[in-house]
């Protein structure tokens, strides 16, 4: 708000008082009152008459700027009318008024929001849990009875009721996060074991090696991450002799977990957004195609202050490295 704006608001006011002080000046010339005199006290009521408006125009503004600061502080805005300071002037109250009961309307709201969100979640974790029995049963029993393809089709469903109990955590990650120090050979080993049947079934040539090194993080969260990028792997091979290599490398005091296959590749166009939710590219043909995956691989690193980077050449490679930054705890081991 400029002091100019403020005097047009005001112009009633400058009128009241310019009129008053002519008619002032003209009773003072009618009651013979010398010129100057007469001139002298006009000029100091417009002077007093402005210096209030300039002081008026001054206490506003502090107040108006402690406001907008009040309100840049605070991270959730509807909370605006608790910190502000209370006016009860009859031009501001029916204002302030008017702001407490919208954002009290608007904290019910979001408050209400946010419990059946939390109950939903709680549904869905449940279910999830429930339901990872009998999808158990069903994978034993097609594997006692060596039936291996419908036993790959119930561990697609596996990792798609993953994929669901991760969705409905990967906002709250902290609740279900313990860090240690975990070697990753013992990553890979395990991820090995889960996927031994697809990769027997679909000849995938395996080059693991390179793995003696340590990370610092969540063991549950980074196996469901490295879990959607070697089964985004085994989906798009396309080629007879298919190859997937595993390895990782010390950079500039990281470690880097790389994951490599010969698969149909992404096109250069498509790699900015490959993290999107519900991407599945130009050249994903395959209906079954969620693109929930890499988005939660994106999601879930950064809460786990993990750097995931995909390269490709269309129809030669996908490399994608997982990023695992030096932790405090490695310090303090080394100490």
């Amino acid at each position: 708000m400029s002091f100019g704006n403020f005097l047009e608001k005001n112009i009633s006011f400058l009128i009241f008082h310019f009129s008053f002080s002519i008619v002032l000046f003209l009773l003072f010339y009618l009651l013979e009152i010398p010129l100057f005199i007469a001139l002298i006290l006009s000029l100091i009521l417009i002077f007093f008459s402005f210096s209030y408006l300039f002081f008026s125009f001054y206490f506003k503004k502090k107040k108006a700027l402690e406001i907008i600061r009040c309100c840049d502080k605070l991270e959730d805005k509807y909370y605006i009318s608790e910190v502000i300071p209370k006016d009860y002037s009859v031009d501001v109250y029916p204002y302030y008024y008017v702001l407490k009961e919208a954002c009290k309307s608007m904290n019910d709201k979001i408050t209400r929001i946010e419990q059946e969100k939390e109950d939903y979640q709680e549904y869905i974790e449940s279910f999830a849990h429930e339901i990872k029995t009998p999808i158990a049963a069903l994978a034993l029993y097609f594997d006692n009875n060596r039936d291996q393809s419908l036993k790959r089709q119930v561990e697609k469903i596996e990792d798609y009721v993953e994929q669901v109990l991760y969705y409905a955590r990967s906002d709250n990650t902290e609740k279900d996060y313990f860090v240690k120090k975990i070697k990753l050979s013992s990553l890979v080993h395990t991820l090995m074991l889960k996927y031994k049947d697809s990769f027997l079934a679909s000849h995938i040539i395996l080059n693991v090696h390179d793995l003696e090194h340590f990370v610092y993080t969540d063991e549950k969260w980074i196996l469901f991450i490295l879990q959607q990028i070697i089964g985004n792997s085994i989906k798009y091979f396309d080629k007879k002799e298919k190859k997937l290599e595993i390895y990782s490398m010390t950079k500039n005091n990281q470690v880097e977990l790389i994951i490599e296959d010969n698969g149909c590749g992404i096109r250069f166009s498509d790699l900015p957004r490959v993290f999107d939710k519900g991407f599945t590219g130009s050249n994903r043909k395959k209906s079954y195609a969620t693109g929930i995956g890499l988005y939660l691989v994106k999601k879930l690193s950064l809460r786990l202050d993990i750097e995931v980077n995909i390269e490709s050449k269309y129809q030669e490679y996908t490399r994608v490295h997982i990023i695992f930054p030096k932790s405090k705890m490695h310090d303090d081991v080394m100490q």
